[in-house]
Order: structure tokens, then sequence, then C-alpha cells
């Protein structure tokens, strides 16, 4: 490519990094093009005045580069030059609040970010690592600045880069409007005349380089003493990473997210511990005993109009549960119910929607089975989503029967609402391959219990029928349906129930928190009646719906709101 007329201003390339990151190497690679001149930390003479930082070099980077950082900008960032583009290296903590707007405004800009994990064990062979230092927060500020600018930066990967540099560098190229050059990918050992005069406290391994290394295949071991540097910088690091640029050729770009079934879930908040957390932050440790063993309990509760339904009877199974598994430091029937409005005001749900609340044993002191290491107490986890009913209602559904047992009580007592739901899932994998919405479970004996997620009712001769909760669920929308059918005049009898009984029904129709009232009208290839939705079952879900309309506890709002 040509060179600009002598005296016109080169198209800068602002590169913005943390130290140890890479930087310098990636200067050298830029420093191979034919169209491109190269300016190592030119705000950092700037740096060290406005700060007062001391470096081992300082007196003699002060008496040789100018400490005016924006006559600098003026002058030599954006200053005239023999070649088509300037590469600027900018360590992120140099650029400081007197600093002109136009450094910010003016060229092109990149980020190199690199996993703290594998900074700080090389940091302090100069200065002592800090998160000034490190440099990573004012990365993720200049990212955000850039944005609401409207030129969001391209973002890579020190780890990409030395994975896949050709990739890298050629998205990158392509993201910067230039196009790549193939000898960026090597150059001579030893120093380079445009190496500040730091380099030889920093670059002696850059300078017995030719080209981007390829990165170790295990880990340096990581100085604990720095143990509380890397979890302050992870997150911001994170915040970035998100933020970087894929590539074709080895490194394959990650699948797309998946759509979800009710979009305006991407944004939720949810309630982990005692306070509310974005989605994709909402997380429990490794060493909590839901992750360690499915050791929690849970309850689903829908919203409508405002109103949390039959919220005390979940609470209240919910307690019950926490009773039988020996759940210690238990929060308060209060505070849970606190911690279910806040999440719900903070998501504006309050209508048509649903949450799973899930308390867990807690986080352990080291992995294993035993609750006596459980000694941080219980973790309350409010997941509410925007949720219509799961199942088809208004045209019903079919079901096969499943294999999988029902847990007997001599294992599992079903009464006992808990997490550990390999039995359900097990038996929820032969409806799915069966293309059946949900699979019915059986107990020992033979008889129909539930499905894998719902209670089941049948009518025959206008009789209603369902299980006794001896192996299933005593669901709350169960019992919720059992005093509808009475209050409804129909007959009801609890009872032991054959699969043959439920293939030769008349209407048969499921229930639950979730689905509410669904109307079931194919189990294993059988037509259920005339393969309709039967009067009772309509009557059955008109019932409930005058019932969700009117009854629940109030979600308590602000007086301003």
């Amino acid at each position: 490519m040509a060179s600009p007329p002598e005296g016109v201003e080169p198209a800068v390339i602002h590169a913005w990094s943390a130290p140890r990151s890479l930087s310098t190497s990636l200067m050298y690679s830029f420093s191979e093009r034919d169209d491109m001149d190269v300016l190592d930390e030119p705000l950092y003479a700037n740096f060290l005045r406005v700060t007062g930082v001391d470096r081992p070099y300082r007196q003699e980077l002060l008496s040789k580069m100018d400490p005016d950082g924006n006559k600098v900008v003026k002058e030599v960032i954006f200053g005239p030059g023999e070649k088509a583009y300037r590469y600027c290296k900018h360590i992120a903590k140099q650029r400081l609040p007197n600093l002109t707007g136009d450094l910010m405004k003016k060229g092109k800009h990149f980020i190199l970010i690199r996993n703290p994990m594998n900074i700080l064990p090389s940091f302090d062979k100069v200065v002592p690592p800090s998160f000034l230092e490190l440099g990573v927060a004012e990365l993720v500020a200049i990212y955000s600045e850039l944005c609401e600018l409207g030129s969001p930066p391209p973002v890579i990967d020190a780890d990409d880069l030395r994975r896949d540099p050709e990739a890298v560098l050629s998205g990158l190229c392509e993201d910067l409007g230039i196009p790549f050059q193939p000898q960026m990918l090597k150059w001579k050992a030893g120093p380079r005349d445009f190496d500040g005069i730091w380099a030889p406290w920093w670059y002696e391994s850059v300078h017995t380089s030719t080209g981007f290394s390829k990165s170790r295949r295990y880990p340096m071991t990581f100085p604990f003493a720095l143990y509380d540097l890397l979890e302050q910088s992870l997150p911001f690091y994170n915040m970035l990473k998100r933020q970087v640029r894929r590539t074709t050729g080895s490194l394959l770009p990650p699948p797309p997210d998946p759509p979800l079934p009710v979009p305006e879930n991407k944004k939720i908040l949810v309630w982990v511990g005692d306070e509310l957390l974005p989605r994709d932050s909402a997380r429990v440790s490794v060493f909590d005993s839901v992750v360690q063993g499915g050791d929690a309990v849970w309850e689903g509760l829908r919203i409508y109009d405002g109103k949390v339904f039959k919220l005390e009877e979940h609470l209240d199974r919910l307690f019950d549960s926490t009773k039988a598994m020996a759940f210690s430091n238990v929060p308060s029937r209060d505070w849970i119910k606190d911690a279910i409005f806040k999440t719900l005001n903070a998501n504006g749900m309050f209508n048509n929607a649903h949450i799973r609340l899930t308390l867990t044993r807690g986080k352990k002191v080291t992995s294993g089975m035993s609750p006596t290491f459980n000694l941080y107490g219980c973790v309350l986890i409010v997941l509410a989503e925007w949720k219509p009913p799961v199942y088809d209602n208004s045209h019903g559904i079919k079901l096969v029967t499943a294999a999988t047992r029902r847990n007997s009580p001599n294992s599992v007592d079903s009464k006992i609402h808990h997490n550990n739901l390999i039995n359900n899932i097990l038996a929820k994998i032969e409806g799915n391959l069966a293309q059946a919405e949900d699979a019915i479970m059986l107990d020992q004996d033979g008889f129909v219990s539930e499905t894998n997620a719902t209670n089941i009712f049948m009518v025959k001769k206008g009789i209603v029928l369902t299980p006794h909760a001896d192996y299933c669920l005593p669901g709350i929308t169960r019992a919720t349906v059992k005093d509808l059918v009475v209050k409804e005049n129909l007959v009801l009898h609890e009872r032991r129930i054959s699969l043959s009984e439920f293939h030769a029904a008349d209407e048969v129709w499921t229930t639950g928190t979730m689905g509410e009232i669904t109307p079931v009208v194919m189990i294993d290839g059988r037509e259920i009646g005339d393969g309709k939705i039967g009067l009772v079952t309509r009557q059955i879900q008109s019932a409930y719906k005058v019932l969700t309309a009117g009854l629940g506890v109030t979600i308590p709002r602000n007086a301003e709101a």
C-alpha cells in the first residue's frame, strides 16, 4: 500500500490491554507490516507524572518522553507520519481523566484481554500486582465508552491468539478494515528501536521470540497469595470475554444461543442466596448440596393477576420437606416470602409467570455426602420466568407408559418434594423418545401412580378417579382439583387404578402448577374416549380458571408503583 503524502495524518489503531497480555508480541506483529509504524505506550510518561507511581526507570522515562499527555495525543499519536497506519500500544490504566476526548473519538480501537489466572503468576517480576496495576476494570470502562460513542471495539483473547495466530489476526484485520499480511506471524528475535526504555525490565521473553508461542498445556502453579486479586479481577475479564471475536479455522465459532421458549426471559433477575442477580450470573457454588447430590427441596408457584396462587400451601409443603430431610438453618417463612415478592417486583412479573422455588441444604466446607459438612446454612433460589402453561390445554396431549417405575416409599418417599429427580427424568426420556408430551409411571405393583411431572385423573361413566398418593407426590394442584370435583357435584374416588382402566377411560387429564389442567387425548396409541376433550374436563378447567382469578396472596408493591 502506498504511503500517504508527507504531512498527512496516518489512520491510528489503538490497542488497549492490561500488562503481561502479549501486548508487546502483538505490537511486534503489527510492526512487520509494510504500511504501519508503531508507538510503544506513548502515554506512559503522562501516567507517571499524573499518578506519581514509582518505577525503576521513572526518572529516565520522564526525562526522555514528553509527560504532557494532551500534547502527546495531538502531536505524536495523531501527528503526521510516513505510513498509512499508526499502531499505538496502550496499557489501559494509562488512560487518565486529564486526557482529551479525541483519544477515544478518533482512530480505530480494539481490546486485547488475557485471563488473570495466566497473568498473575509472572506479574510481580517488576511491579507488585494490584487491582489498579492489572487495569482490567479500566478495560471494561474503555469498552463501555467506545460502545456509547457508537463504535464497539473488537475484543481478542491472548489465549486464542496463541492457539491460532493467523485466524485471530485475520479476523482482527477484517474488523479494523485493513488487509491481513502474512508477515505479521513472524519477526526477528531481539529488541526493536521503537521499544520503550522500560523494555529491559519487561520484554526479555519477547526479545527471544520469533512469533506467538503456543500456550502451556498445563498452567503454572498459581501464587495463592494473589487469590483475592484473582477473585476481584475475573468478573471484569469474563465481561469482556463474552465480547471476544470468534474466528473461523481451528477456532470454531460457538453455536448461537438457542432460542428461548419465551424470549423475554433472556433478561431476568434471579434470587440466589440473599441477592438478585442477572440470569447469566445466577449461580450456586460447586460445593452446594444441590450440585453434590441433588440435596434440595423445591416448589412451583404460579402468578395470576398480581397474586401468588396457593402460596401458603406450597410453603407448608416446602417446610414439611425440609423437616423430613433434616435441614438446619432454614430461613423463616416471612424471609422466603419477602424474597419471592422482591423477585417478582424487580422483574415486573405480576401475571402469567411461574416461579421455581428451590431451597438447598447449602454449601459444604468440603465435598462429600454428609450433612455435617453443611455449615453455611441453606441457599434459597427464586427463579421467576414468564411462562404460560407448558402443555396444550386447548387440544390435549399424548402420553406413553414408561418402563421406569415410580419410587417406592421403601426407597425415597414421594411426599418429600426433593430435587433428586433422576427417576422422573428417566421416564421423561422415554416419553421424549416416543414423541409424547409426558410418560405415565407405574408403581412397583403395576398400578398407575402419576406422570413424570404431573398427577393424573380419569373419568369413567361420570365418576372421577385418581390414584392414591402412596407412590406419587400429593400435588397442591391435585388437592385443589379434588376439592373442585366435589364442589362441582361430581363423584370422586381415590383408589388403585390399573393402566388398562386409563386406556379405557372416557376422559383423562393431568394436573400441575406449570401445566394447570391438561386434557389427555391418547395413551400408548389408544384414543381416550372419542379422542377429544371431554365435558367433565372442560368443566374442571373452567372451575379452576375461576378459582385462580379470585384466590392468591397479593404481591405487595411500593406505594408509588
